[in-house]
């Protein structure tokens, strides 16, 4: 059960958080009962307030979701989606949620076009759900569907007589994200004027202001700010939860979030959603902290300040040195001492205009890569201490994926079989079970080169040993290939790293 048990304060903003249900509308996203609680756990962690954990009129799983969330006995308030139907309020009361975030039509387009509908029996039906749902203790959240295009007045008539049932929250909903900030303010400057009961504001991202929107309504006194993890939603997604609590912190000094949780709790839900998060995404993208440009890097060592707005460790995260051609002599004796290597600064010259050579190519440098080009340049040869010598890997619709791996480790012949998920996943167990469970696959990635059923593939993985990552590529027509050689380059490195 949630701490405020239904008594907000107009004193501070509250985060209603979204992911398991508006997030996960986004196409192909589909999570399993275990899975949303493991995220609500998380939320939970994060700080957030209250979760919107699903929709329990929609199936039997999702009650038994919402039923194992609130088992969980979370700080969080666990709230089921409803519409104004009193079958989705009972079966909220049967999944044993804190609160409905209970939504009603409110733009003409929706009440007569959807519903079939007049503006006073839509009215009439919030109303009787509002007491229907009170009459059984539940805290009522109270969301008016594409209120962004509602007629202000209605919206006001609705909501002040929700106010006098006394509703929990009122929220506009810019549903298909046409509100600029500039409106957002002049909406909720008069709701505020003409309202107690906390105020609240869910945006979609439609075209690009969902964040800017939210702080629009914040700064006119919404006191609740929905939105979803990684910004997780139908088309363009909702408001990013981590972009409004670090916004709230930097511009306003408001504290929500517990911010070093953030990048954690993100790439979680990443993974389970199988919803890559792109790479230049603010804040959780993989390029927010990563420098490739000398300029950059030189900046960066004279001040963080300079080329960031903020330190990585605030979020969680560590900065990333990336090579390429835009490298400098300084980025590149930063990867020096990151491994260790010690250089002339004839030797660094040289190793610096090799990098620019092979980014030139449009090769991205990984750190296998790099520390090939520094043995070439120190005039050693460094043997592979891990060979492959040959694999097979077997797979079907009637054949469990299986496969057999060859390796020189060390001078000595190593055999090992595996199962898998499929050819790559078995392969990848077979070397693992050969050289240590102690190298973790962090991650893995594959873009196609070239197109057709024939197209050249590039691997990329991350290894991680402890603390320790190491980045790795290798390119093929086999896509089972090009996984090994990137692992087993990985691995090379990161015995001796």
């Amino acid at each position: 059960m949630g701490n405020n048990n239904g008594n907000y304060s107009k004193k501070r903003v509250y985060l209603l958080d979204t992911t398991l249900r508006d997030g996960e509308q986004t196409p192909g996203i589909v999570l399993t009962k275990d899975q949303k609680v493991l995220i609500a756990k998380k939320l939970d962690e994060l700080g957030i307030d209250i979760i919107e954990g699903g929709t329990a009129i929609a199936s039997k799983g999702e009650q038994e979701a919402l039923q194992s969330m609130v088992k969980e006995k979370l700080n969080s308030e666990i709230a089921s989606f409803c519409r104004i139907l009193t079958k989705d309020i009972e079966a909220a009361i049967t999944a044993e949620v804190d609160s409905i975030c209970l939504t009603f039509p409110s733009s003409d387009l929706h009440i007569t076009k959807k519903l079939n509908k007049t503006r006073e029996q839509v009215k009439t039906m919030v109303y009787d759900c509002i007491e229907f749902a009170k009459s059984h203790g539940l805290i009522v959240h109270l969301l008016a569907e594409d209120g962004s295009r509602a007629d202000l007045d209605f919206l006001l008539e609705v909501f002040k007589g929700a106010e006098a049932l006394k509703v929990n929250s009122l929220t506009v909903c810019d549903t298909v994200g046409i509100l600029s900030p500039e409106k957002t303010q002049d909406i909720y400057n008069r709701l505020s004027k003409e309202l107690q009961v906390p105020l609240g504001i869910h945006c979609h991202n439609d075209l690009g202001l969902a964040l800017a929107n939210t702080l629009s309504a914040i700064r006119a006194n919404a006191r609740l700010a929905h939105g979803t993890m990684n910004g997780l939603g139908e088309r363009t997604g909702n408001t990013a939860m981590e972009e409004i609590a670090m916004a709230l912190k930097l511009f306003y000094n408001i504290d929500t979030l517990k911010l070093e949780k953030i990048y954690e709790a993100s790439k979680l839900i990443e993974g389970l959603t199988k919803f890559e998060i792109p790479i230049n995404k603010p804040l959780i993208g993989k390029n927010v902290f990563t420098h490739e440009s000398g300029i950059h890097v030189d900046g960066i060592l004279k001040d963080s300040k300079m080329y960031e707005p903020f330190s990585p460790e605030l979020l969680g995260r560590k900065r990333q040195i990336m090579l390429g051609k835009l490298s400098g002599i300084k980025t590149v004796k930063l990867k020096l001492e990151e491994f260790g290597f010690t250089l002339t600064p004839d030797q660094e010259k040289v190793l610096t205009e090799r990098v620019k050579e092979l980014g030139d190519k449009g090769k991205t440098i990984t750190d296998a890569d790099f520390l090939a080009l520094v043995y070439d340049v120190l005039g050693q040869r460094k043997e592979r201490k891990i060979v492959l010598k040959d694999f097979v890997a077997v797979s079907g619709s009637s054949v469990h994926p299986t496969a057999s791996v060859r390796l020189i480790v060390n001078n000595e012949e190593k055999v090992a079989s595996a199962l898998g998920n499929g050819p790559v996943d078995a392969t990848l167990n077979a070397i693992r079970n050969l050289v240590g469970n102690e190298i973790d696959l962090a991650e893995y990635h594959v873009d196609a080169i070239t197109g057709g059923t024939d197209a050249m593939v590039k691997v990329t993985v991350v290894l991680k040993k402890g603390d320790k990552k190491i980045t790795s590529s290798a390119t093929s027509t086999d896509i089972v290939y090009a996984s090994v050689e990137a692992v087993l380059r990985g691995i090379d490195v990161l015995i001796d790293y």
